[in-house]
């Protein structure tokens, strides 16, 4: 995948500090956590983002280290992983100006779920 092809998903915005070369690793990893985990996908607000996870403890290990690793690079991010009643969600907001990148994380995070 080259870069267009990442910032043509609203992957890759210019605040993003994570090299255009492992820019494409990423994006496969969010896509091998929505596709192993992700059970449902909810749009409570614009800016919000919540990531139903089948609940196990290697889920919530993944996700925990991919949202610190992001959060590393874009930093605009927030990352809420909640572990409750024997569920597992990881939240995801941002600022308003970021909006597409979370439009585009949560297509890919619908589509791994559906499929």
């Amino acid at each position: 995948m080259t870069q267009n092809v990442a910032l043509d998903l609203g992957w890759a915005p210019s605040a993003c500090t994570l090299p255009t070369a492992e820019q494409p690793l990423r994006v496969a990893e969010f896509d091998a956590l929505f596709t192993e985990a992700v059970q449902a996908v909810q749009r409570p607000e614009p800016t919000r983002l919540r990531l139903e996870l089948v609940f196990s403890p290697e889920h919530a290990a993944r996700a925990a280290e991919l949202a610190a690793r992001e959060n590393g690079c874009c930093s605009f991010f927030t990352f809420t992983l909640t572990i409750a009643d024997g569920s597992l969600a990881l939240e995801v907001t941002v600022p308003a100006e970021h909006i597409e990148v979370l439009d585009a994380l949560s297509e890919r995070a619908g589509a791994a779920a559906r499929s």
